[in-house]
Order: C-alpha cells, then structure tokens, then sequence
C-alpha cells in the first residue's frame, strides 16, 4: 500500500521531461503572461495622468483655436464687407452728396453757370468719393492688420477673406482717389 501511494505521488508531483520546444513555449508564455500583469497595473495610473492632460491639452487648443480664430476671421470678413461698401457706396455717402447738393442749391442761385455746376454736382461727387474712400481706406488697413499680424496656424479662408478685403480696399480707394480728382470723369462745362 505504500508503495502505490508512492508511485501516485511520484506521478503527480514528477515532473514532465522538458524539450527544447517545450521550454521556448514556457518561456514565452510566462513572459506574456508576465507583461499582460504589468500592463494591466500600470494602465489605471497612466489613465487617470492621460485623462487628466488631455483634458488640459484639449481646454488650451480650444483656447487657442477660439483666440486666434474667431478675431481674425471676423475682422477679415469685415474688411472684405467694407471692401464691397467702398466700391458700391454707402448711405452715408448719399446723405453727404444730398447735403452737399442742396448746399449748392442755395449758395449759387445767382452765380454763372460754370460755379452752378461745380458747387452742386462737383461737390456732391466730391463728398460721395471721399466718404467712399474712406470706407476703403478702413478696409485695406483692417485687411492689411489682418495679413500682417496673422499667424501661420490661423485658417487659410481668414488670410484669403483678408486678402479680397484688401483688393476691395485698394481698389475702391483708387476708384475714390480717381473721383474726388475728377480723373476719370471731368465735370461737364457750359458752352459758352
């Protein structure tokens, strides 16, 4: 009876003859199985430190994004608007140049009919131009402040808003500069 408890311990507790294969498959599941813990314990620490940077990193590229975005963009399509304004007239400039023409209304009843058309049409284009020109001039600089100042993580569409502001502008400007100069259409004369 000793004997076959002897033997049936030998058998349980003996143990397997080791292959070379066998030991390579050991080893690499112990080493696996040894990673796996390791990995397992180390995740909830790095979760909590991940979650918390993110967080932070998230809150300071919306901060960014929000700075630089949302000021450059509005001033760029300010310009482009103040570009269109220039070029199709405001209803400031109307108001000037009816000013400007009752004015002369008054002041040139008995005048010569040269000084009855500068006073009344001439001046009211004049005025008209320049009110215009200064709605151009306040584009292309708010376009141009836009251009200079812009960074390069800020959109494309806000440097190419600014960039049609600042044609607008320039443009609108030399067509105000031409009108005021009376350069492009002279004033008509009397024939005397």
């Amino acid at each position: 009876m000793d004997i076959t408890k002897t033997d049936e311990k030998t058998v349980e507790t003996a143990p397997e003859p080791k292959t070379e294969g066998s030991s390579e498959v050991e080893a690499a599941t112990g080493a696996t199985v040894e990673r796996d813990a390791q990995d397992t314990q180390a995740e909830p620490a790095d979760d909590a430190s991940d979650d918390s940077l993110d967080d932070d990193s998230l809150d300071d590229e919306l901060a960014a994004e929000t700075s630089t975005g949302v000021g450059a963009g509005g001033a760029a399509v300010v310009s482009a608007a103040l570009g269109a304004v220039a070029l199709t007239g405001t209803w400031t400039g109307k108001v000037v140049s009816e000013r400007e023409t009752l004015m002369g209304q008054i002041s040139s009843q008995s005048a010569p009919p040269a000084q009855q058309i500068s006073e009344i049409y001439g001046d009211a284009w004049h005025s008209t131009a320049l009110v215009n020109g200064v709605f151009a001039l306040l584009a292309l600089v708010t376009a141009v402040l836009v251009l200079v100042l812009a960074r390069p993580d800020r959109p494309v569409w806000v440097r190419a808003v600014a960039l049609g502001g600042a044609v607008l502008g320039g443009l609108g400007l030399l067509l105000s500069v031409g009108t005021y100069f009376d350069l492009f259409l002279s004033l008509p004369t009397t024939g005397s």
